[in-house]
């Protein structure tokens, strides 16, 4: 998975005093709090739309590279599967066994991922039909710790705000469409050790790379 134009959140909210979600890049959708008059509200539009210009003029991540198919990839034998491959569309398996060829099977999905520059992949986009997803904000092999495992997933709770943004598929090669995503949700999940978490919290890219891994898990 790839979003195309990057969310710009906290710097602009801390240098301008006004939350604003910039799910695109011409910033559609802001939302202020706390000004008191109508010229603060009217600067802080001014410069979170300053700021966003500045940031995409020198290329601040609101166009990253673009999702490659990595063919064969070494050290692993897994493949990237692309529209109308069936089992892009068959059921998807809870997982039962939390075993080492589990952790296997995700180590080398992360491998996949980075190969494809991509953000996130879900297990039956390489074949394997089980309710598994891997993904790193950064999409950065050295960003170790912005790494997620998560089996077995499930939605419990999302906001009723939402954020539409231009989203890519690596089972979709170059194609992109607008996509409209809760801004926050909450997730139960499992570990690769089979360890139970309870109501996750995502929002930002976080939610929405987990949201387009999860439309994969659910068909």
């Amino acid at each position: 998975m790839r979003i195309r134009n990057l969310t710009l959140l906290i710097a602009v909210s801390k240098a301008t005093g006004a939350y604003s979600w910039c799910g695109r890049a011409q910033a559609h959708s802001l939302q202020r709090m706390g000004w008191p008059t109508t010229q603060q509200r009217q600067f802080a539009r001014k410069s979170v739309w300053d700021f966003v210009q500045s940031a995409t003029s020198k290329g601040f991540g609101t166009t990253p590279k673009e999702e490659v198919d990595p063919g064969a990839v070494e050290g692993t034998n897994l493949r990237i599967l692309k529209y109308p491959h069936p089992k892009l569309r068959e059921e998807n398996e809870i997982v039962s066994e939390f075993d080492e060829a589990l952790k296997q099977i995700a180590n080398e999905m992360l491998l996949v991922m980075y190969a494809a520059e991509g953000v996130g992949l879900a297990a039956p986009q390489v074949g394997i039909n089980k309710r598994l997803m891997v993904f790193n904000e950064d999409g950065d092999p050295a960003a170790k710790h912005k790494e997620m495992v998560l089996v077995n997933p499930v939605i419990v709770a999302k906001s009723n705000k939402t954020v539409v943004t231009e989203e890519g598929c690596l089972s979709f090669p170059k194609i992109y469409g607008d996509v409209t995503r809760a801004r926050w949700i909450a997730v139960d999940y499992q570990t690769l050790e089979g360890k139970p978490v309870k109501n996750y919290y995502f929002e930002g890219n976080d939610a929405i790379i987990f949201q387009h891994e999860y439309d994969h898990l659910d068909k």
